[in-house]
């Protein structure tokens, strides 16, 4: 292969500013990523998992890719060689890096999902979004007034931890199911989340979409509130169920007045096959609803990614820029325009909703990602085999997991290990055979075809990974084992350092302070909309 075409950081600067479609991806492991500093409007797309992962974030194979590091150059070559054997060959390396960048007097952002919380910080400061601090809510709380607090967390983290008495409307189901949980117009409601960009962008989106309430958003969550010296509960379920007669009849409003501010277009299924066979321009189909009801059926090819998720972590689910975004919602829309509603300000690409979506022959089960390539034809072993070779110690286990699923629970004498770190088998202890597993196995199987021909050793990878050792009734282990790699694959949220309280102050000071280099930048590209009293006279 020829060397790489650089681009330099001036250049890429340039590019951001264009309504082109272009990828920018930082190819470091996420954790360093976010630590050592990214440029705001690129994603986190490690060397690591490229495979897995680039087909769902960057499904156009001549979609323009801007690949960088930190300065050496050494993955964003190893990660550019790479995409052109999976068949995108219109990439450049950023000369430089992220080195580069710096030096030329940009901004570099530490943090993850940065731009969804840039955002949220925007939308708080140019909006106006009214909020409540801790010390008030806990004092109308126990005085026993008229109020809901409302989580806009996804269930698995409030089932984590929340506040006492909260219930949970996830994201965009805060509009969809607002009218459901709150029917007393004279209620006061209270957004929060474990930070702040939910909070903020919840509580906004209420008072986007019209409800009749008061609606505060909670400054600084959870966070302020375990600062302040309370408790959280843990391990409830308080979900609220989908809206039914006059509470859907709000919510079907709600999305029409969204739709019509925020000038939003409705496709149908034939300019949807339109633009599934334009090959010059990405599409992104993606169900907004919840986990089940996409596993109930979804039209082929869309991604399941709830709306409130989507808006603060757009940058894991689509990597193009300037495509076309296409939500998938149910026949009523609510979820689907409060969502779009946000992506449109966000502006990271052209945003569309699919009407009827369901109408047609539905997929069952859930869409899975989409691997860049078949896997490659490796040596593989049976978790029966593997755990005959761990009691005679004739294996080396490596588990490439990340690593928070690898300190929940692992194969025991498992090391944790970092696959674009793994180069040679030189690096691997022991002498006998090599085993690669991970959470299926595809990740496991690419990185065995690179390990294999760099020695003499025998190198499997587990047939259907960690999933699979578990469905065979084998047991895992969280007790530690020394690594073969530091765990720096991952952002480690505040809530899981060493001191929490001093993490939180941090945190929220630096989220706060997002606003001011947002503006330093000057790349983020925010779009504004006019108040929803001018757009309805627009409207007349």
């Amino acid at each position: 292969m020829t060397s790489p075409i650089a681009i330099t950081a001036p250049s890429l600067r340039a590019l951001l500013a264009t309504d082109a479609e272009y990828a920018v991806i930082d190819v470091r492991e996420t954790g360093v990523h976010s630590r050592d500093g990214h440029i705001l409007r690129s994603v986190s797309l490690p060397l690591s998992r490229l495979e897995v992962r680039v087909a769902t974030l960057i499904p156009r194979l001549s979609t323009e890719i801007v690949i960088y590091d930190e300065g050496s150059e050494t993955l964003a070559r190893r990660a550019a060689i790479r995409l052109a054997e999976l068949g995108y060959h219109n990439t450049r390396i950023l000369a430089g890096g992220t080195r580069a960048w710096k030096d030329a007097g940009y901004e570099l952002f530490t943090g993850v999902n940065v731009l969804g919380k840039a955002f949220g910080e925007v939308v708080e400061h140019q909006d106006g979004t009214p909020h409540v601090t801790v010390q008030e809510l806990k004092a109308r709380l126990d005085a026993g007034e008229n109020l809901v607090v409302l989580d806009s967390r996804p269930v698995p983290e409030f089932r984590n931890f929340s506040l006492p008495g909260a219930l949970d409307l996830p994201g965009a189901e805060l509009v969809h199911r607002f009218h459901q949980a709150v029917p007393d117009p004279d209620t006061l409601v209270v957004v929060n989340c474990a930070g702040r960009t939910r909070s903020i962008i919840g509580a906004q989106a209420l008072i986007n979409a019209g409800v009749p309430n008061r609606v505060l958003s909670l400054a600084n969550g959870t966070m302020d509130w375990l600062l302040a010296g309370w408790t959280l509960e843990h391990g409830r379920e308080a979900t609220v169920p989908p809206p039914q007669g006059e509470a859907l009849e709000a919510a079907t409003r709600a999305a029409a007045r969204l739709r019509q501010r925020f000038g939003l277009q409705v496709i149908d299924h034939a300019t949807l096959e339109r633009f599934r066979a334009e090959a010059d321009r990405t599409l992104h189909l993606i169900d907004v609803r919840t986990p089940e009801e996409h596993a109930a059926g979804h039209p082929d090819g869309a991604i399941p990614a709830p709306g409130g998720q989507l808006v603060q972590q757009t940058g894991d689910w689509i990597g193009t820029q300037n495509g076309r975004i296409v939500l998938v919602d149910d026949a009523n829309g609510v979820r689907a325009a409060i969502t779009a509603s946000w992506l449109a300000q966000i502006n990271w690409g052209e945003v569309l909703i699919l009407d009827n979506a369901l109408s047609l022959d539905p997929v069952i089960g859930v869409q899975s990602a989409r691997l860049a390539a078949p896997l490659p034809d490796v040596a593989t072993i049976a978790p029966g085999a593997l755990a005959g070779l761990l009691a005679g110690a004739e294996a080396t286990l490596l588990d490439l997991q990340p690593s928070p699923g690898y300190d929940k629970g692992h194969i025991e004498g498992a090391r944790f290990a970092i696959r674009a770190w793994l180069q040679s088998q030189a690096q691997v202890p022991g002498d006998g055979a090599i085993v690669l597993t991970s959470e299926d196995g595809a990740l496991a199987a690419f990185a065995a075809a690179d390990l294999a021909p760099t020695g003499p050793r025998q190198v499997f990878a587990l047939a259907g990974g960690n999933a699979a050792w578990r469905a065979a009734g084998l047991p895992v282990t969280a007790e530690p084992v020394d690594r073969l790699h530091p765990a720096e694959d991952v952002w480690r949220s505040p809530y899981h350092q060493p001191d929490p309280h001093a993490a939180f102050r941090e945190y929220l000071a630096w989220e706060i302070g997002l606003v001011e280099q947002v503006e330093r930048d000057g790349t983020a590209r925010f779009r504004r909309f006019p108040p929803l009293a001018r757009a309805r006279e627009a409207a007349e």
